[in-house]
């Protein structure tokens, strides 16, 4: 049911509660066994993501530029969220005791083009292409009369001169402010929009006030997911495999604990 008033006005903001690490653990093991029900669907939407991973990987080696490896790595997510709609699906649909199936999930993304999630869309990518423009930004800046053809050469840059510790002074700084707007304002807002019928705004301002509400919690889970998520990418994004849905199906579960309120089904 569409959470509006009967004037067809927006309803009030979804209330929130705190949450604890206690509940993060409780909506991990969720999300391993939502991943344990469903691994087929899991493992494809991870595979996908892993394939991107790889063409983006092999690309930028073509083109020359193996040093943008590592910012899009540590970019990369900035846009799971988005990338796990079908695994919220998978979530929903266990956690309301409904059949589980490809067409099923298909239509459930499909349905998404026309709706709110497509506009955390580009919120999301906005922000990545501002991360990898302020990289490229950086090393002109600090690292351009440098040569470094290859991503060998760029680390060894980075890590022994101090242009590049600089460098990665103020890339990690700027990146982890750009991180931290776009997970406030994303870390629940994806499945909210997709659950309920809310518009961005009112998506966005529930994730901000969700982390608000829990800032050590919430902060320490973003940690975890960035940190895995790397982890994940480093042996060819096969990590992806697995990493991805858990993390989609628990982001699910944080979502019901930390935006009570009825699903749509």
């Amino acid at each position: 049911m569409a959470e509006h008033s009967a004037q067809g006005s927006p309803a009030a903001l979804p209330p929130v509660v705190a949450l604890s690490a206690a509940d993060i653990r409780t909506a991990l093991t969720q999300g391993m066994a939502d991943f344990a029900r469903a691994p087929a669907y899991g493992l494809a939407f991870g595979a996908v993501f892993a394939a991107i991973g790889m063409v983006i990987v092999l690309s930028l080696t073509r083109w020359h530029v193996p040093w943008m490896i590592y910012p899009f790595a540590i970019g990369f997510p900035l846009v799971g969220p988005f990338a796990a709609i079908g695994l919220y699906e998978v979530s929903r649909r266990l956690q309301a005791d409904l059949p589980v199936g490809w067409s099923d999930l298909v239509r459930a993304i499909w349905r998404q083009r026309r709706r709110e999630p497509s506009w955390m869309a580009f919120v999301m990518l906005f922000i990545f292409w501002i991360w990898m423009y302020q990289v490229r930004l950086l090393i002109a800046l600090m690292l351009g009369r440098m040569s470094f053809a290859t991503f060998d050469r760029f680390v060894s840059i980075v890590l022994t001169t101090p242009q590049g510790w600089l460098f990665l002074a103020v890339g990690h700084v700027i990146g982890g402010v750009l991180a931290l707007v776009l997970y406030s304002l994303t870390v629940v807002s994806i499945p909210l929009l997709m659950d309920r019928d809310y518009d961005v705004l009112t998506g966005m301002l529930t994730s901000l006030r969700v982390v608000v509400a829990s800032p050590l919690v919430m902060l320490g889970w973003g940690v975890v997911v960035t940190l895995c998520v790397i982890v994940a990418c480093v042996p060819f994004f096969l990590g992806l495999l697995v990493v991805l849905p858990v993390l989609g199906h628990t982001t699910w579960h944080i979502y019901r604990k930390a935006v009570p309120g009825p699903s749509q089904t």
